[in-house]
């Protein structure tokens, strides 16, 4: 029972600054999204460390990660120009020409996990950023910051995850199908076939609400569109992540989330989510 208060007070926080930071402002946002990117990179290499053979600078790589966060939002809010990622370059040249003088047993792998920290964590928080500006159609070069997007992938996780465990709960020893049972052994069809419908539920909230206020950031199909690529992807980021943490035979990836794990356990669903929204927004814009 006190665990289950302490999961639901640290739930309801966290929610509540995401939901307050994403909606408030574009600078509120990026301090949040900056730290969690810096926490979870910084997690990240914790963890990476603990295995034999690799000892990935912890300090710089998360630096590094902060400044390619920064220069997303710099550059997508049109602030600065291109030039304000040579920072975050500098800091993976150094990584990588550190480890010349070192002399550490695997260089190679130092390398691939420090990379990985940048791809696999860092790049998709930055990304945000992207999903946070949008241009003026009677003014192209002016950018306008629109929380609706970045905060609905959340939304849509959320009732992935939500609706998944319902359903689950409900109806998995009526229908015992597990959707992959070598790296989850807890996911089953029927869930994440609820975890959808939830989805496309809230989706079509959104379209409602936004048609009420008079925006028209997507039509209907195109939000129920972007909820199911959330869908697809956070199922497959969370199993990613699970991946991870059975190779390296550890349970959570940190513990500064009280009764949640670390950040990568609370936010491992939106790495591949976010990305492959851009993604699918960017080809709707194309078509």
């Amino acid at each position: 029972m006190k665990n289950f208060i302490i999961r639901a007070i640290t739930a309801i926080v966290f929610v509540v600054v995401l939901v307050g930071c994403i909606e408030y402002s574009a600078e509120s946002m990026a301090a949040l999204f900056a730290f969690i990117t810096c926490l979870s990179v910084r997690e990240f290499c914790h963890i990476i460390n603990k295995q034999e053979g690799v000892q990935v600078n912890v300090f710089i790589t998360s630096l590094a990660s902060t400044l390619l966060f920064g220069a997303f939002f710099l550059y997508c809010g049109n602030y600065c120009d291109a030039t304000i990622f040579l920072p975050f370059l500098a800091s993976m040249i150094y990584l990588l020409v550190a480890e010349l003088y070192l002399k550490h047993p695997n260089p190679i792998v130092n390398w691939a996990y420090i990379m990985m920290a940048q791809i696999y964590v860092a790049l998709p928080f930055s990304l945000l950023n992207v999903l946070g500006y949008t241009s003026d159609p009677a003014h192209p070069l002016v950018l306008n910051y629109q929380w609706i997007l970045p905060l609905s992938i959340f939304f849509f996780l959320w009732a992935n995850d939500t609706g998944a465990y319902l359903t689950g709960w409900g109806l998995s020893r009526y229908i015992p199908y597990k959707l992959f049972p070598r790296i989850s052994p807890k996911k089953s069809w029927i869930g994440s076939i609820g975890g959808g419908l939830l989805t496309l539920g809230v989706a079509a909230l959104i379209y409602t609400w936004e048609a009420s206020e008079g925006q028209t950031t997507l039509t209907l199909l195109q939000w129920m569109g972007l909820g199911l690529t959330v869908v697809f992807f956070g199922t497959w980021g969370d199993l990613v992540e699970s991946l991870l943490k059975r190779t390296l035979g550890i349970k959570d990836s940190g513990n500064i989330l009280p009764g949640h794990g670390g950040m990568l356990d609370r936010f491992d669903s939106s790495l591949l989510a976010i990305p492959a929204a851009v993604i699918y927004l960017h080809l709707l814009q194309m078509g």
